[in-house]
């Protein structure tokens, strides 16, 4: 399961899924985008955990100084590499968010959006620390899931893709509560503003939860 996303859910499968989103979820989408870019400015510099084929990054380039994306799938960065051909401040690694291996205080802005930290499925602890440490001093990283009110237009969203062989079978008696369930072994989860919470309790930081557009929570931490 954690190599689902690299494996089978990755590159032009990936972007698949975005192509055949709803019109709800495609609002979802770019209003994440917009939240992003009322907090950046052209002298910000980003750097993305999690940027797949360079959907998100490509929105921001225009916006901003210098974008970094990094992403453990090799398939997903070379379709990114190709779409980003013509924005040369931006730059792909193959990394683990977890231990990027960056600089300390490299950054203004660190996102992880469109619930991507399901995604990972890694200690959430330890990659908003990992965020938090490559942050400048008065910068600001970013987590987003989803609301609870959300649920419907996601499930239909997932039934989609199902449809279309990039999922399996959505196993509708095991999902629910926020969690997408397939008969394949995929598992999309959410996590909700308590685990918000305690995943950023003992920093040292300025934390707020920001909903957005009635279908995302931001976990916005101010270092």
């Amino acid at each position: 399961m954690d190599r689902y996303y690299s494996d089978k859910l990755s590159a032009q499968r990936l972007r698949q899924c975005y192509e055949i989103a709803p019109p709800r979820v495609k609002q979802y989408l770019q209003a994440e985008i917009d939240h992003v870019l009322k907090h950046v400015d052209p002298d910000s510099s980003i750097v993305e955990l999690g940027c797949g084929y360079g959907r998100v990054l490509k929105a921001l380039a225009e916006h901003i100084d210098t974008a970094v994306g990094i992403d453990t799938s090799l398939g997903s960065l070379v379709m990114a590499r190709d779409s980003l051909r013509d924005y040369d401040n931006c730059h792909l690694v193959q990394m683990d968010a977890v231990n990027t291996g960056l600089a300390d205080d490299a950054f203004d802005v660190v996102i992880c959006i469109q619930n991507g930290i399901s995604a990972f499925h890694v200690d959430h602890r330890e990659l908003v620390r990992e965020a938090v440490r490559i942050t400048r001093p008065g910068g600001l990283a970013m987590f987003s899931t989803y609301t609870e009110r959300f649920w419907e237009h996601r499930i239909k969203w997932f039934k989609l893709q199902a449809e279309v062989g990039l999922l399996g079978e959505i196993d509708h008696d095991a999902s629910g509560d926020g969690v997408v369930v397939c008969k394949d072994g995929f598992r999309a989860t959410t996590v909700s503003p308590r685990e918000l919470a305690r995943m950023t309790d003992d920093l040292d930081a300025e934390v707020s939860l920001v909903e957005v557009d009635g279908s995302s929570l931001f976990c916005e931490i101010r270092v």
